[in-house]
């Protein structure tokens, strides 16, 4: 998708991939998916090739325009800036908050995904993260939605920042988990 750039993360990788996939993203968050490739992959879809291929939304017009707007918005100057330091913001200040209150905690982003572990980090792996503290993780989670802050239910799952989030939104969610903190 486009989450970390507006050439998704073969882009800023500098990844050539034989096959590109994207979900919601191309359609606003509307149900439709699309995918890409080199030309001798994709002339093996019908009618230039043998494999068939169709969607009961394929091209819906809702969705192609809300995915439209969404990338207009998204070739803006400053868009991806903006969610990373707004991302950046928000996991310094958990973090500090976690580590004040005495907790093993890590946690990174790029733009604007995000995640926690409750260890000590850092957290390169599946395996490092198998040694996180997955019943804390879950009483945080708990207790931040008790909170009005619903966060990904899993240390396991990216957290995602929008255009639409603000700096008052990511320091009522610090100051929510300073609070959780406190109390796990």
């Amino acid at each position: 998708g486009f989450r970390i750039s507006y050439g998704g993360a073969q882009a800023h990788f500098g990844i050539t991939p034989d096959v590109t996939t994207m979900g919601k993203v191309i359609g606003g968050g509307l149900p439709v998916g699309a995918y890409g490739g080199r030309r001798d992959i994709m002339e093996m879809v019908a009618p230039a090739g043998p494999m068939y291929q169709a969607g009961t939304l394929s091209g819906n017009p809702l969705a192609m325009t809300a995915g439209i707007k969404t990338l207009e918005i998204l070739s803006r100057p400053g868009q991806y800036e903006e969610l990373d330091r707004l991302t950046k913001k928000l996991v310094a200040g958990v973090l500090e908050a976690g580590k004040a209150a005495g907790h093993d905690i890590c946690g990174g982003s790029i733009s604007g995904m995000f995640g926690f572990f409750f260890c000590e980090g850092p957290v390169n792996n599946f395996q490092d993260a198998k040694q996180s503290d997955t019943d804390k993780f879950a009483k945080w989670h708990r207790k931040m939605l008790e909170r009005g802050v619903y966060l990904a239910p899993s240390q396991y799952e990216a957290g995602f920042m929008s255009l639409a989030h603000t700096d008052a939104d990511v320091e009522a969610t610090i100051a929510a988990a300073t609070a959780v903190f406190a109390e796990i």
